[in-house]
């Protein structure tokens, strides 16, 4: 089947595409791009994409979606393919001895193409939900944190896992004693397999900061050249913001330029208007921004992949430096570039329509901080591998009944808006309050 998206404005950072173009996908694959092209023949369906914005299918590089398996799973289909994401990275919810589970009953019967970071831990997160907010998790015991068995598995099933994923939160990690030791297991085994590391740093015993013996852990210091920071945005304990200055600690400026790479990572808490204010004030973008979206934040606060992307807008992220960080970085962060992550003649025909739409919603982050969207980017259309998908949207949007939930964990907050100098906002107010 031949498909002609017409006179809709590309924008592909992977072929440095910025322009009013067509599209013409045939039999799964991108098989032309250009200016008024010409119908191929009678049978070729056009779509009119005037007003939208073509780009190749979304990357979500940070889910949870081994649904049913792990407390955090969500339904894969629903909430990354319906909302413009082809291709959906899952964040380390198997180890080496859960993830045949994910193979089988997630990754080959969903429609959206699903990779993932193996968890070093070998249940991964098959017991544990969100950490740093109760005791227990997945790396209490050392005997389940196994660097081989992690390589070997990589190793086995490199057609879906792409990566190594460790926590660093003292609550999943026999409260801080195993952190250490789970980090330098978790190098070993992406060094072992060569693939990059994802590193979760909330609430953790392993300091940002270096210190002045070079063989203390520090995070995301330790880190190598392609390895990824997730959760960069959060407010928490082990912010990458000093919460004395609210400036970006400079060992993380110096892993920036290293190489490292870092993302958004929203989830349920790790995602701080104030912290990401003060990012974008030092011009500090994310180099990729993945949801977290689990089933503790995919109906707020993060909802999906796009609404994530439209906070980046609201702080001042250029658009186009925002399609990029979901479409070639990631494609390249994973080893998939040429595959997914632009519109490359003969490539997958992985394809998302966005409408960039006026609006004026008050929208919250993990901890009920509000800010006013001005404008966003909304999911009109979606083809994986040429075969069109139904669009879905939340249920709720905002969700005030999550974000009264959240708002209990403002008093966590180390860097927050009542702190930044010359502010006069206030902890945000509950709805009986308002009333």
């Amino acid at each position: 089947m031949r498909i002609l998206l017409r006179g809709g404005k590309v924008i592909d950072p992977a072929n440095g595409l910025e322009d009013h173009l067509d599209v013409l996908l045939q039999d799964g694959k991108i098989a032309d791009v250009g200016k008024s092209l010409n119908e191929p023949d009678a049978d070729c369906k056009q779509v009119d994409c005037s007003g939208l914005l073509v780009v190749p299918g979304l990357i979500d590089i940070h889910i949870h979606g081994y649904e049913h398996a792990t407390p955090l799973g969500i339904d894969v289909d629903r909430y990354c393919l319906g909302r413009g994401v082809t291709t959906a990275v899952d964040a380390g919810s198997s180890g080496a001895s859960t993830f045949a589970g994910l193979r089988k009953f997630v990754a080959e019967k969903c429609e959206t193409r699903l990779l993932g970071f193996l968890h070093v831990s070998l249940h991964g997160l098959a017991s544990a939900g969100c950490a740093g907010y109760g005791a227990g998790g997945e790396c209490d015991s050392l005997k389940q944190v196994n660097a081989d068995q992690c390589s070997s598995c990589i190793n086995d099933n490199r057609d879906i896992l792409i990566g190594v994923k460790v926590r660093l939160t003292a609550d999943v990690c026999n409260d801080g004693i195993n952190e250490n030791e789970a980090f330098e297991r978790a190098m070993k085994a992406a060094k072992a397999s060569n693939v990059p590391l994802m590193v979760h740093h909330s609430i953790s015993s392993v300091p940002v900061e270096g210190s002045a013996d070079p063989s203390v852990l520090t995070c995301p210091g330790s880190l190598s050249k392609g390895d990824i920071y997730t959760h960069a945005f959060h407010g928490l304990k082990s912010s990458i913001i000093n919460a004395k200055t609210h400036t970006i600690y400079p060992a993380v400026w110096e892993s920036k330029k290293r190489g490292v790479l870092f993302d958004v990572g929203h989830g349920m808490g790790s995602f701080s208007w104030t912290v990401a204010e003060i990012c974008a004030k030092e011009g500090f973008w994310p180099d990729l921004i993945g949801s977290d979206l689990h089933r503790e934040s995919c109906e707020g606060p993060a909802y999906d992949l796009v609404t994530v992307m439209n906070k980046m807008l609201c702080i001042g992220m250029p658009l186009k430096n925002v399609i990029e960080a979901v479409t070639a970085t990631p494609a390249k962060a994973i080893g998939w570039a040429g595959h997914i992550g632009s519109l490359t003649i003969g490539t997958t025909a992985d394809i998302t329509l966005l409408a960039l739409e006026s609006c004026d919603i008050a929208l919250e982050d993990c901890q009920g901080q509000m800010r006013s969207l001005r404008q966003r980017l909304v999911p009109k259309g979606v083809w994986k591998g040429g075969n069109e998908v139904q669009i879905t949207e939340p249920e709720r949007f905002p969700n005030e009944a999550i974000l009264e939930s959240r708002r209990k964990d403002w008093p966590k907050l180390l860097i927050r808006d009542e702190q930044r100098p010359g502010s006069n906002a206030k902890r945000p107010k509950t709805s009986w309050e308002v009333k």
